[in-house]
């Protein structure tokens, strides 16, 4: 099979407080002429705060045998990859030294939250974007 060079999703808009799925291989249509992802090989990942606070936000990939915990936006820690603080109009770049293989029915879901430590603010108003660049099998 061949890869398609592609965004997998377009921009997604997660606010806080919340966890939100926003892939599911297998499930999710993605952007332009792919249709539904299959096997996906995660690039990296953009999150951006475009919020009035800080905030927390986590990237969590799920595997197949816990989809119900991922369309039931909960953040279950033991598939959390990464958990950073996040200023207002702040950018974080994930990029993993090789790509990330996701199979039928694996999730990524994004949590944002309160701040951790002492930084200031709630997590409320807070509005991560958050871009998943990858490649799709066709």
């Amino acid at each position: 099979m061949g890869l398609k060079r592609t965004k997998l999703l377009d921009v997604q808009v997660v606010t806080g407080i919340s966890t939100v799925g926003i892939f599911t291989v297998g499930i999710t249509d993605c952007t332009g002429p792919v249709g539904v992802a299959s096997t996906s090989y995660i690039r990296g990942v953009i999150m951006h705060n475009t919020g009035f606070n800080s905030c927390t936000s986590s990237l969590h990939m799920y595997p197949a045998s816990a989809q119900g915990d991922a369309s039931a936006g909960t953040a279950n820690t033991a598939y959390r990859l990464i958990r950073i603080n996040l200023a207002q109009n702040e950018t974080y770049f994930f990029e993993p030294n090789y790509p990330i293989t996701m199979v039928d029915r694996e999730s990524i879901v994004v949590e944002v939250r309160a701040p951790d430590n002492d930084n200031p603010g709630t997590g409320i108003g807070s509005a991560v974007n958050v871009q998943i660049l990858g490649d799709t099998d066709l």
